[in-house]
């Protein structure tokens, strides 16, 4: 009965393809799982609830989109290309918000204004995509333009209602949502046939970003910024601390540290999550021996776990010198 009432409900939910959809790209030029990651997918639950594609949790009640994320500010204000997902006419676009976490303080009034900077692409028989979140200024397309697949809109911002850089598109036809891992309605979870992806994505259910070293355990925003991991510390910096930086974990998601250094001196920590969350980052070290550190390379290694699986792993190092 639960699994028929779960398919009735996708069923309902899902947007029906009434007519031969375009093949759409990634939009952005980045490497999916190295430089960027897909943060949120379409909810398919149309309950208070939320659900990806697969039945996981990658998404947010009424989410209709596809987000791509960046790992940090750093990277957006380098610059990456938002591309037009397929061929088709400019129809819409705003530019002119600045690029400001909306849970900032000083974040501006977002009434009606939730996508930010973006534009609409109509790509005939009722089929459009809206790319929201674009960096202020950049924006290089204007109202009735025609583009080809894989021509530069933009550049990925923060701005609208967002917390991290990204592109955020929406597939809609005849003014309906879209998911384009899993287009038309079905009973079961999971990748799908139609998928309206050129080269569908991998489902990554969540993983490790970023990680590094520091004397100290650094600030969220810091990290969030693009903190660099250093190629040395002092002998007497006052801790050796490895973090790491994740999306999509899961509560019971654990993250594994290892430090090993000079003279067969080590450190190891399991921290498990108690909560899920969008993005998070721990730390673990330990402070200064009373001697000061030994000179000589320091190897990490951090492993993000979900039960038995590992979901991302990083191995850096660092050179103490006196």
């Amino acid at each position: 009965m639960r699994r028929a009432l779960q398919a009735i409900m996708i069923s309902a939910f899902a947007s029906p393809v009434l007519a031969e959809a375009p093949s759409f790209q990634l939009p952005i030029d980045c490497e999916l799982g190295e430089t960027c990651f897909i943060q949120n997918y379409v909810d398919t639950d149309p309950s208070a609830a939320h659900r990806d594609f697969t039945c996981g949790p990658l998404s947010y009640d009424g989410h209709k989109g596809t987000d791509v994320r960046l790992i940090s500010l750093a990277d957006m204000e380098a610059g990456v290309a938002v591309l037009a997902a397929a061929a088709g006419t400019v129809t819409a676009t705003r530019d002119g918000m600045a690029d400001i976490a909306s849970t900032a303080p000083n974040a501006p009034d977002l009434e009606g204004r939730d996508c930010g900077n973006g534009l609409v692409i109509d790509h005939g028989d009722g089929w459009e995509t809206q790319y929201c979140h674009m960096k202020n200024g950049s924006l290089s397309v204007s109202n009735g333009e025609k583009v080809a697949a894989g021509a530069t809109l933009g550049e990925v911002g923060l701005s609208g209602r967002t917390e991290f850089p990204h592109i955020h598109m929406s597939i809609r036809r005849a003014g309906k949502v879209v998911d384009p891992f899993a287009p038309e309605p079905r009973a079961a979870c999971g990748p799908s046939d139609d998928s309206l992806w050129a080269d569908t994505p991998e489902y990554v259910g969540g993983g490790l970003m970023q990680a590094g070293f520091a004397s100290d355990i650094p600030e969220f925003d810091a990290i969030k910024a693009g903190l660099a991991s250093p190629p040395t510390l002092p002998a007497d910096a006052g801790a050796l601390v490895m973090w790491g930086f994740a999306f999509g974990t899961q509560e019971g998601d654990r993250m594994r540290f290892r430090i090993d250094g000079p003279m067969g001196w080590s450190h190891e920590q399991e921290v498990e999550f108690d909560k899920s969350q969008a993005q998070l980052f721990r730390a673990s070290g330990r402070r200064k021996p009373p001697e000061g550190w030994a000179s000589g390379s320091y190897k990490g290694r951090i492993t993000l776990m979900r039960g038995d699986a590992v979901l991302g792993e990083e191995v850096l190092s660092v050179t103490i010198a006196r």
